[in-house]
């Protein structure tokens, strides 16, 4: 491929170090695979000798693929490269003395799930006292970010909970996806001779390292050891996970590194990269060498039903035109604006595909499945055998307390036949490394997946299924580790042809299309409510990255009623920034409100519905936890901790504010004691509080409905017509 000037400048550069600021669309992973092939072939650096960092396994299958494409003499295969927990892993298991640390070479790596299910165990265990245990998995994965990182003082024995977990996770030889970072880092300080062959680190995306990255890094680059990184600061939309939005500024004050750019877009249409320009925050302004093309639509739409049905409308008039399906995209800030759309597109019978990572654990069957292998290749896994035996659906049904004795009988050495015949063939499996398919007559797993259910046909053709991919591994264990740091997505239900594309801001990072739709661009949605300057800067990055995913069209849109009490009506903030030369505004299509409210009522209605059938399928080994008090598993998390579950105050749930209960109210105004925010008076008819019932489901205390009336906007909630005082644009 030729490369612009600016590209064969990054790609000889001859710095010890050097950041390229690479703008959306302008080949930054082409610079990349041609950097590497520089270095190997012009440079003689052996491909086993450099280390390519990327965050997804979808870029380093790319980046495999790529150079395979290049002719490259060497076998792929030898470098290492892959994501930083995929590294690490390597680094661990193949180059540095894990057994320092109390680990042997064959550990485990756990979910971020099934390590919160081992605190929830320490937790009952040793009766420790951890406030909002909802928070608990956040609360986990904050304990590796920076010490000066702001985070809320709980006052409970989270402490005393991390040493323990610490201390458990060793003994069962197990690691979380923060451990292997933690743990490779030490070593690489401790042991830096381990590395010397090392002459190249290459990034990318290195906008989105989080600190635990950053040092595995910084132990990696050794003053002889180069480093080559890619990333574009005005994609950082990660922030809320770690991502360091000053990474750029460290590295080079670090390395004194040599910074380039790759302003040129070649994505876009110069319409698009005109509007988008107004959303860069820093680097080389966008330029593109495509046409001007079509003007940014943006459209007004009553109400989420109306603008569905004219997106599936303008969708068939696209396709009807040529388009094919693939080629176009709806984005959207929250998971939960999809639910809507996807209905109507059902009914329109448009394909569509929604962009939500599916991993196999979502599945019950497997999820237990899972469990099953992870005690067989590893006998300390007690969180596993536990979540297995008290499975209710497909397990023995007990409690966590009876399994947990069950378990610890044998691994003491007692003496006696298990209650279980499942666990029975479990303690007594070894792994051969062979013959994975007969997993299933071994373990008489048969019995256990009821044949008498109507769910037992698709659940053992999953199980089989899966056993049948395990034969292409050594061990159960090396199955494990993949599943956990590469995912399996599960077998997906055929889609005739081609399917539009629905997907959150997030999602979108990374892909393009020709025709984008950006909905709901509604202050509260597009941007959500911000709380301090930097999530502001970080909504408005996000919302760059969507629109620069567009290539020839793109529209976004508002609503005039947006339904909810959060979202503001009329145009957000971010439409009338936009430059007017570059925006048209299609006329509005005849609208019936009032049969639009009606249908979207129904949808609503339809869509809750479903939500609470799925509530009705319990999550089996949560709730064998929950059965040793005398409170349901449901209430418990009705209840805040440092509330008795006798306290007869009402409880109420708040989008932002959390859980709290009802300490007094008038006609208009209600005063609420919240868990982590104090106590805090609103008005009712704008609270958005859920009460939240015995069984735990929520109901929204008092509905507001948004009609709009000669420019005013009217709340229904309200008995004489107080108006808004949000003025029609």
């Amino acid at each position: 491929m030729e490369l612009n000037d600016y590209q064969k400048t990054a790609v000889l550069d001859e710095h010890n170090a050097c950041l390229v600021r690479a703008n959306v669309g302008s080949g930054k992973t082409t610079v990349l695979i041609e950097k590497i092939r520089y270095l190997h072939q012009q440079k003689k650096i052996p491909l086993e000798n450099m280390i390519v960092l990327t965050f997804t396994n979808k870029a380093a299958g790319e980046i495999k693929n790529r150079l395979k494409i290049q002719n490259i003499e060497e076998n792929p295969s030898s470098l290492f490269y892959g994501t930083f927990h995929g590294i690490a892993l390597k680094l661990l298991q193949e180059v540095l003395p894990l057994e320092e640390l109390g680990y042997t070479k064959d550990f485990q790596v756990c979910l971020p799930e099934e390590e919160l299910e081992l605190a929830n165990q320490l937790i009952h265990q040793h009766t420790l006292r951890i406030k909002y245990k909802n928070r608990l998995r956040k609360r986990l994965d904050h304990k590796y970010r920076s010490a000066t990182s702001r985070q809320p003082e709980y006052q409970d024995d989270f402490p005393k909970l991390v040493t323990l977990l610490t201390e458990e996770k060793r003994k069962q030889n197990k690691m979380s996806y923060e451990d292997l970072l933690q743990c490779a880092t030490k070593l690489l300080k401790d042991h830096p001779q381990q590395l010397l062959q090392l002459k190249w680190i290459i990034i990318d995306e290195v906008q989105d390292c989080d600190e635990l990255q950053f040092e595995l890094i910084r132990q990696l680059k050794r003053p002889e050891v180069g480093l080559f990184a890619v990333g574009d600061p005005n994609q950082v939309i990660y922030s809320w996970r770690g991502s360091m939005f000053n990474i750029f500024y460290k590295f080079r004050e670090l390395y004194h590194a040599e910074e380039l750019s790759l302003p040129v877009n070649y994505r876009s249409s110069q319409t698009i990269l005109a509007v988008s320009r107004r959303f860069q925050e820093s680097g080389d302004s966008l330029t593109g060498v495509q046409e001007e093309g079509e003007k940014i639509s943006v459209k007004n739409h009553y109400d989420p039903f109306q603008e569905a049905e004219y997106l599936a409308e303008k969708i068939l008039a696209l396709h009807e035109r040529g388009v094919p399906l693939e080629e176009v995209a709806v984005f959207y800030r929250l998971q939960s604006q999809s639910e809507i759309l996807s209905k109507v597109l059902e009914k329109h019978q448009i394909p569509y595909e929604i962009s939500q990572k599916k991993i196999i654990q979502d599945i019950p069957v497997l999820a237990w499945f899972l469990h099953i292998l992870r005690f067989l290749s590893n006998h300390e896994d007690l969180t596993s055998g536990t979540y297995v035996l008290c499975d209710k659906t497909f397990g023995e049904g007990w409690t966590s307390k009876k399994a947990r004795t069950e378990i610890l009988n044998f691994t003491q050495g007692s003496v006696f036949l298990s209650k279980s015949l499942l666990f029975q063939a479990m303690w007594e499996y070894r792994d051969t490394g062979s013959g994975y398919i007969n997993l299933w007559e071994q373990l008489s797993l048969e019995k256990y997946l009821r044949p008498s259910s109507s769910d037992y046909k698709e659940n053992r053709r999953q199980i089989l299924s899966l056993l049948k991919k395990m034969e292409s591994y050594h061990s159960i264990r090396d199955f494990l580790n993949d599943l956990v740091l590469n995912g399996m997505e599960p077998e997906k239900d055929a889609v005739s042809g081609e399917s539009v594309k629905l997907m959150t801001l997030h999602a979108s990072k990374g892909l393009e299309f020709d025709y984008v739709f950006i909905i709901g661009v509604n202050d509260g949605l597009i941007p959500l409510n911000s709380r301090d300057a930097s999530t502001e800067e970080e909504e408005r990055r996000l919302f760059y990255v969507g629109m620069t995913r567009a290539r020839k069209f793109l529209e976004l849109s508002f609503y005039i009623n947006p339904g909810t009490a959060r979202v503001f009506p009329g145009p957000g903030r971010y439409l009338s920034s936009l430059p007017e030369k570059y925006l048209a505004h299609p006329a509005d299509a005849t609208r019936d409100t009032k049969e639009a409210a009606r249908h979207l009522q129904d949808l609503k209605k339809m869509i809750l519905e479903e939500k609470l059938r799925k509530l009705e399928t319990p999550k089996e080994y949560a709730r064998s936890q929950e059965q040793e008090t005398s409170l349901s598993p449901d209430e418990k998390t009705a209840l805040p901790e440092n509330i008795p579950p006798e306290t007869p105050k009402q409880l109420v749930e708040h989008p932002k504010y959390g859980r709290g209960s009802i300490i007094s109210e008038t006609e208009d105004t209600i005063v609420i004691q919240f868990d982590d925010y104090g106590e805090k008076e609103m008005l009712k008819a704008f609270s958005q509080l859920k009460k939240i019932s015995c069984t735990g489901r929520c109901k929204l205390l008092w509905p507001v409905f948004l009609f709009y009336r000669d420019g005013l906007y009217f709340d229904s909630s309200e008995k004489s017509e107080k108006y808004f005082t949000f003025l029609r644009k």
